[in-house]
């Protein structure tokens, strides 16, 4: 099966959301002069933090305040630095990147919408990426590019490739590009990408792309973190529907057939009809939307303004019917259930009972001595014995 490359989309709607982030930005250099309401949320927020870890220390404080009002005044080098704190492995500095989080999280409450975006090697992810990129910053958005690539964290991942080749993107002031590792775990994509994404946001970046390597696990878990999911499909030749998941397929809101120009034309608008009859023979996702399929050319820039009017013409729909914030709702309750399993399976592994059966246990199974169900039996009893 062929790995597929997949791209997500958040676009931030709020009336005046420029000027109130403007607004924002001026106050956020003295704690005292924000608003009633929002302070005391992130006070209430932060008191109940500080419950569970000691008083932050004056270096601390002094971090936390700088990155906070360097983030929300939209500086480059601050948002960078909050996502290298939220990618930490490091206990304490996870804490403050809670405590961080936390306070960027009281200013986004109006902050609605979520789109995505996906498609197999070869589907033009990074032309895809600068044109539409390009395109908005052009009409006054902040496009921020997230990469969510398990090879990242050892090899630069795919997106080191694609910086080079968006460069017009890399260069307009207006957009922010940065990979975003997964440290080796499924877990580590969920938690770093949703962090990442509020400190975008917070940073006034109302689109951000994220992009994802392979077909999966790693897709299913980022379209927990969207609300509309898109797929791009290259018009080439062979078995286009038998190679790619039915579950990917099922989890899209939009289809776009990429590189639809010149001699690809025709096998674009084949592709086309084949996914647009495919699609209607899939459940709905939706009892406000249904799916469509069109086509674009990052070449002749022809179909991208569709592609994303289909985009705002979805978010509309969800919105109208309130879908849209049912989604978000539930999202936020996957992301707490990862967090604690991701947490719950470090504290299992690393538990000495645990530590010390494991090699042993494990042994055995490889040699067939004993069964996968009878060896985590043994390791939950050792675990739970122990921890009682």
């Amino acid at each position: 099966m062929s790995l597929m490359h997949s791209l997500l989309l958040r676009h931030i709607t709020a009336t005046n959301s420029l000027h109130r982030r403007l607004l924002i930005g001026c106050s956020l250099l003295h704690t005292k002069s924000l608003p009633n309401l929002v302070y005391k949320q992130w006070r209430d927020v932060s008191t109940a933090l500080s419950q569970n870890m000691q008083d932050l220390s004056g270096p601390e404080q002094r971090l936390l305040n700088k990155l906070y009002a360097g983030l929300i005044g939209g500086q480059r080098a601050s948002l960078a630095e909050s996502i290298t704190l939220v990618e930490t492995q490091h206990l304490r500095k996870k804490e403050l990147a809670q405590v961080l989080l936390q306070r960027v999280l009281a200013y986004r409450r109006e902050q609605e919408s979520l789109n995505g975006l996906s498609g197999p090697p070869g589907a033009g992810k990074s032309s895809f990426i600068e044109v539409v990129g390009k395109m908005l910053t052009g009409r006054g958005h902040k496009v921020s590019v997230l990469a969510v690539d398990p090879s990242s964290c050892t090899t630069g991942g795919s997106l080191m490739g694609d910086k080079t080749r968006m460069t017009e993107l890399s260069r307009d002031m207006n957009a922010f590009i940065r990979p975003s590792p997964t440290s080796g775990t499924l877990g580590g994509v969920t938690r770093t990408t949703n962090e990442a994404i509020v400190l975008c946001e917070g940073a006034g970046y109302d689109v951000v792309l994220v992009e994802t390597v392979g077909v999966g696990q790693s897709e299913f878990a980022v379209a927990d973190m969207v609300d509309m999911f898109v797929l791009l499909i290259p018009p080439a030749g062979g078995d286009e529907l038998q190679g790619i998941k039915r579950g990917i397929i099922e989890r899209a809101d939009l289809v776009v057939v990429t590189k639809s120009d010149g001699d690809l034309l025709v096998p674009a608008r084949r592709i086309q009809a084949e996914y647009t009859s495919a699609m209607k023979l899939l459940r709905r996702q939706s009892k406000s939307w249904n799916p469509k399929v069109v086509r674009a050319s990052s070449h002749s820039v022809e179909g991208i303004s569709e592609v994303w009017a289909e985009m705002q013409s979805y978010q509309q729909a969800m919105l109208a019917s309130g879908e849209l914030q049912g989604r978000r709702r539930a999202q936020q309750k996957v992301w707490m259930w990862t967090l604690i399993q991701e947490n719950v399976l470090a504290h299992f592994r690393h538990h000495p009972a645990v530590r010390e059966a494991l090699p042993r246990l494990e042994a055995k199974v490889s040699r067939g001595g004993i069964s996968p169900g009878l060896a985590s039996d043994l390791l939950l009893k050792a675990f739970l014995s122990s921890s009682s």
